[in-house]
């Protein structure tokens, strides 16, 4: 019987030649990574309730200070002091104010084949690049970094067939919250989404980021595409060699299968209170809105930055509006900064309530760019 990519990245993991879903196997980990959500939790127990604390390989470590920048109060900052602290202790690459976790991580060090545990639900997001990353709580990943190993439920992975292509003005977000309306919130729980086809061909690295950013929103162990010509194109701009590059066998297994066509994708929002509550965009249209936000893990890289400035453009952010603008790394920030000089947004700046630069680059430099950097093994 044939394999899912998943299965075969847990395979190796785990040292066998094959596995399926519902085993059970010790798995080696490939990498780790905290953020400044719950690092400090795993301190204290690492310091506090082990005998012979110790770190198995702290080259397979990263911590990353992203939920809090700059800390909001007394509480925050003694929690982030305390990861700072151990991080340098130990040897660990340390990042702070250089963007969210996982664009950080999708940065500098995810690669094809690997198995990585993350202090944070969308660490699914590295099944872009064809890795199997999931979420796990602060005590699984004191385990994984006192052993270097833990173990995993062998989950069933779920097909999602994609054909056509996008059209325009209808983007990822879309697509993922259509698939999410359709199977539900629960619709994966403990399973993984495949994202495979033609159409999945289409998508860039930043949109497949999307879709495997959100399959925790449907309760799913991770997302995952095959890793093609883009993942190794974007590792190589980015000075990485893949660990290994797997596709799920002809015969491989799956709990069920989906086909969307793409091309028949269009505009949507999720209501308040479920990201399933999905409806048409025309539908909300002329629902007034006290803030905007574009940024996050999930739609802050310099794509999404280029459309919000396209949409913007010769138009007022109204007034009692509040806009922000978080780019998800200082390496988009810094891309979209080149934008302006070069003009891209600038025509737009004069229509604005004072330019855009002028209006968040002090905000955008305070949560990307002007505290302190990050120290790693060189």
């Amino acid at each position: 019987m044939g394999m899912t990519i998943a299965e075969k990245i847990i395979a190796a993991a785990a040292g066998v030649d094959s596995v399926k879903p519902g085993d059970i196997h010790t798995v080696t980990l490939d990498r780790m990574m905290s953020n400044d959500g719950t690092t400090h939790l795993t301190v204290d127990m690492y310091r506090n309730k082990l005998k012979h604390p110790h770190i198995a390989d702290t080259k397979k470590m990263v911590f990353i200070v992203d939920h809090n920048v700059p800390s909001d109060c007394p509480k925050t900052a003694a929690s982030q002091k305390k990861m700072r602290d151990f991080a340098k202790e130990n040897n660990i690459d340390f990042w702070e104010g250089k963007g969210v976790c996982h664009q950080v991580m999708m940065e500098n060090y995810v690669c094809p084949g690997e198995l990585i545990f993350g202090a944070d639900s969308h660490t699914c997001s590295y099944g872009a690049l064809g890795a199997f990353g999931t979420g796990v709580g602060c005590t699984d990943l004191l385990y994984g970094m006192v052993t270097g190993k833990s173990w995993v439920l062998v989950p069933e992975t779920v097909k999602f067939n994609l054909v056509g292509k996008l059209p325009e003005g209808v983007y990822a977000r879309d697509l993922i919250l259509t698939i999410i309306g359709t199977i539900g919130a629960n619709g994966c729980n403990y399973q993984v989404m495949e994202f495979t086809g033609e159409g999945a061909k289409t998508l860039s690295i930043s949109e497949r980021m999307v879709l495997c950013n959100m399959a925790v929103e449907a309760g799913a162990k991770t997302g995952i595409f095959e890793p093609d010509e883009k993942a190794i194109e974007y590792l190589e701009a980015h000075g990485r060699k893949p660990k290994a590059l797997f596709t799920s066998d002809p015969d491989a297994v799956y709990a069920r299968e989906y086909t969307f066509d793409l091309s028949k994708i269009r505009p949507v929002v999720a209501k308040p209170d479920f990201v399933d509550n999905l409806v048409p965009a025309e539908e909300v249209r002329g629902v007034k809105i006290d803030e905007a936000f574009l940024g996050s893990c999930n739609n802050g890289r310099i794509e999404d930055l280029r459309v919000g400035a396209s949409i913007i453009k010769g138009k007022k952010v109204a007034e009692k509006v509040r806009f922000l603008v978080v780019p998800a790394s200082q390496t988009v920030y810094l891309q979209a900064l080149k934008d302006l000089s070069s003009g891209i947004k600038r025509r737009s700046d004069r229509h604005l309530h004072g330019s855009w630069r002028d209006r968040y680059e002090p905000e955008l430099q305070c949560m990307l760019g002007k505290l302190p950097g990050r120290y790693r093994r060189e």
